[in-house]
């Protein structure tokens, strides 16, 4: 029977402390920047890599068109239906409600009938080339999680290329061609991300899969993330560790799916056929209900949350980093080069979390003197440093702390945090008998009351 009971309260207590070790982290989302736990010392903070969660990012987009003119209504213009290409007897009036097609409506909640869309003049102009270019813009650095979907009410287009940019807007680089002949239009052998692998998943391709003229049931053209994705987490994205690893290790891919801007570039409306009906050109114009782009703020990893703020998305940071990315150590938190997190080792990662500069501490602020790196603070483990701030850790083993900028501790330590037993200093090290080792209660307090638990008792 006590056996059986011994059994009982060893489990309860590896589930206790493997839930105070590690609550709430929860694999492979990183959604808790910090956490605390016990130790011998205490409760102290435990530090891990964090993002915030994957959201549809459209609702914070601002879309320019380019040329300005180019959606349709003013002046009011018939163009042929989207069924029919011949029954060329539907009006676009930018004056009339019902009639307009305004850029916003590409944003808008789908679902209804009839459906909503922006819509480009027809092309009337012809064989002057009907080029738009529609550019999304967040002012914050996103990472995609999720294919780039648009969603045309026309037919998709014979020719177009998306292209980002890392830097708002002032360079760019293409992203992938569509075409409905590569080698025709772009000088390129057509692939599809298929017939990429790991090696080539940054290989920028022209497909022929959506660029199909007139099909009722083809309007969407994707930009496959996934697919990417699963290059290194499976087909199923089971894997998720291996694609956090290449991440964190290979700064160009991290890149690859990082963007501050989209621009979508519609090069050549769908005609259906080898050439152009000039006697009907209101059949040959641009029209697209919907556009999804999931992704995150980059926080790089210093925050779980992203709050807009005077129309720009701002990461709430922690690890006492600042910023929009949260990308510079915060005031007095210099004590070493500010660092991204990373994603390794899995679960949790590596908080990187900014220090004290050593002026924020005690010493003249004139000498603005900073830690090179962690171990000037005599503490092993970088995520678990800690500091005599009432925001994150008060001094240790009973140490109070003074004004927030030093610790003054208990005549049996030393150090910034009170964290080494002056003993250890001695030739003949801390002996039992000293009176100075620190045995902490915690645990065994813990374990007389599971012990109560189960109805064994302490002699």
């Amino acid at each position: 029977m006590y056996l059986s009971r011994f059994l009982s309260l060893h489990a309860l207590w590896v589930t206790v402390s493997s839930v105070m070790q590690h609550y709430p982290s929860v694999w492979g989302h990183y959604d808790v920047c910090k956490t605390q736990i016990y130790t011998e010392e205490g409760k102290v903070w435990d530090y891990m890599a964090c993002q915030p969660e994957a959201r549809d990012m459209i609702k914070y987009v601002k879309v320019t068109l380019d040329p300005p003119d180019i959606t349709c209504g003013d002046p009011p213009e018939t163009f042929c239906a989207m069924g029919n290409p011949y029954m060329c007897n539907n009006e676009c009036d930018a004056n009339t409600q019902e009639l307009a097609h305004p850029p916003e409506l590409m944003f808008d909640l789908e679902g209804r009938h009839p459906s909503t869309f922006w819509q480009s003049t027809t092309w009337k102009d012809y064989p002057k080339p009907l080029h738009v270019n529609i550019t999304l813009s967040w002012n914050k650095t996103i990472e995609l999680t999720d294919n780039i979907v648009i969603t045309f009410e026309s037919g998709r287009p014979d020719q177009m290329i998306l292209e980002k940019s890392l830097d708002y807007g002032r360079t760019w680089q293409p992203y992938q061609y569509y075409a409905t002949d590569c080698l025709d239009a772009f000088h390129m052998d057509p692939k599809s991300v298929r017939d990429l692998s790991q090696h080539t998943v940054l290989e920028i391709i022209c497909t022929e899969e959506y660029s199909t003229g007139y099909m009722t049931n083809s309007k969407i053209i994707h930009f496959e993330i996934k697919d990417r994705f699963a290059f290194f987490a499976g087909p199923r994205l089971h894997n998720m560790a291996s694609l956090y690893g290449q991440l964190d290790t290979t700064k160009k891919l991290r890149d690859f799916f990082t963007i501050t801007d989209l621009r979508i570039r519609l090069l050549r409306p769908a005609t259906g056929e080898i050439y152009v009906d000039e006697q009907h050109l209101a059949r040959y114009f641009y029209a697209i209900s919907d556009i999804r782009v999931f992704g995150r703020c980059k926080c790089n990893l210093h925050a779980t949350g992203c709050k807009e703020e005077n129309k720009r998305l701002l990461c709430e940071c922690e690890h006492n980093t600042t910023g929009p990315d949260c990308g510079k150590c915060k005031k007095n938190y210099q004590g070493r080069p500010w660092s991204p997190g990373s994603y390794l080792p899995i679960p949790k990662g590596t908080a990187n979390i900014c220090i004290p500069s050593i002026s924020s501490i005690g010493n003249p602020p004139k000498f603005d003197r900073i830690w090179p790196n962690i171990s000037s603070l005599e503490v092993s483990k970088p995520n678990q440093a800690n500091v005599c701030d009432n925001e994150l850790l008060h001094c240790q083993n009973g140490g109070t702390c003074i004004n927030n900028v030093r610790c003054q501790c208990p005549p049996a330590y030393t150090g910034i945090l009170c964290e080494k037993l002056k003993c250890e200093r001695d030739p003949g090290g801390c002996s039992q008998n000293s009176g100075q080792g620190a045995i902490s209660h915690r645990p065994l307090l813990l374990l007389t009351a599971l012990l109560g638990a189960t109805g064994l008792r302490i002699c």
